[in-house]
């Protein structure tokens, strides 16, 4: 089930999506739009990565860098006959939040704007509790008084912390997360299933899967191992190597929000109110081998540095993706194929020689 399937062909939805300018929301708004729907796109543009590069990748969805810098200001796209708006605001905020919702009827609500980061938590505790904690808070909130259909939201594979039992399942226990990233997307599940019993909101929470791809974040090991290899930079890798992660493609990733929207949009009276899936390859690759893979791409052998495990991270993640595979999902992006498509774009993007 799609989006090109539900409310029996009806293509002009009305969506929000926070979190538009970070890697998967900017690919999620253009999937939406290319489905004819209407797309409001909101994102605080932080600076915990290059915000150069989130101003590209609005820019590829028809919103200038002038039209984005102001607070609070509705800009109009000028690719997608203005189906597509942006706004600059925070989730956190209580007063301005709510009249977008009252504005704007939003038929599904897409939250993935967080503060992003499994290592930058330990530091900036603040920023995680301001963001995933209150920001969610009154993105759910808002949900409730606006009788939004749907609500989906982006959890994290990290919330398994040091589960030894693998491949990751959504009925295992999630209760010792090891970064504070990770416990708020815990909190995200916990005050999801509250709402969902309370008041009826039907929510959804995708534990996605280390996410790669072209338009990636900076601080991600595949954009981070890209640039070491290309300016001839030592490569750290942690755990002296002995790690393996569910290299998911964004498209996958994408099809998978798809999924999710279009099984609730055509399900809706018999749908559940609170859902957890694993969104991810559903096969763990050893790190080393997804470097080997890259510097192939590249064309360059790389200085690997093999260090000591850091805190808060993980020796292995795998999800279990049975539940959605039910729903019609499947992961079909080989690492060998993602990875040529990510290196295209990063070569042509940092103007770098293949």
């Amino acid at each position: 089930m799609t989006l090109n399937t539900i409310e029996l062909g009806r293509n002009n939805l009305n969506f929000l999506v926070t979190g538009a300018a970070g890697f998967i929301g900017f690919h999620l708004c253009q999937n939406l739009l290319s489905k004819g729907h209407m797309v409001l796109g909101l994102d605080n543009l932080n600076d915990y990565y290059d915000v150069q590069l989130k101003y590209a990748r609005l820019n590829e969805l028809g919103i200038y860098q002038n039209d984005a810098t102001y607070f609070n200001k509705v800009s109009t796209g000028k690719i997608f006959n203005e189906r597509f708006s942006f706004i600059r605001c925070n989730i956190e905020d209580r007063e301005n939040l709510p009249k977008l919702f009252d504005m704007y009827k939003f038929d599904f609500v897409i939250n993935l704007a967080a503060q992003a980061g499994v290592r930058y938590s330990i530091e900036n505790p603040e920023t995680y509790v301001d963001s995933n904690l209150v920001g969610f808070a009154n993105i759910i909130e808002c949900c409730r008084n606006y009788n939004i259909r749907h609500l989906v939201y982006a959890s994290s594979s990290s919330v398994y912390g040091e589960n030894a039992k693998v491949p990751f399942n959504t009925e295992d226990r999630a209760d010792y997360p090891v970064s504070l990233y990770a416990a708020t997307k815990r909190c995200n599940e916990l005050m999801a299933y509250t709402y969902s019993h309370l008041y009826g909101i039907r929510t959804t929470g995708l534990r996605f899967f280390t996410v790669y791809g072209p338009w990636g974040r900076p601080d991600m090991a595949p954009m981070l191992f890209a640039n070491a290899i290309s300016n001839n930079e030592r490569i750290r890798i942690f755990n002296n190597g002995n790690m393996s992660r569910d290299f998911t493609y964004i498209d996958d990733i994408i099809k998978g929000i798809e999924i999710v929207i279009g099984y609730h949009a055509a399900n809706s009276n018999h749908h559940p109110g609170f859902r957890i899936f694993n969104i991810g390859n559903g096969h763990p690759e050893k790190l080393l081998d997804f470097v080997e893979t890259l510097e192939s791409s590249l064309g360059i052998v790389g200085d690997k540095e093999l260090i000591a495990m850091q805190p808060g991270d993980v020796t292995k993640t795998w999800a279990d993706i049975i539940e959605m595979e039910k729903l019609g999902y499947r992961s079909t992006t080989s690492i060998n194929d993602g990875i040529g498509k990510f290196v295209n774009w990063y070569s042509n993007y940092y103007n770098k020689e293949k």
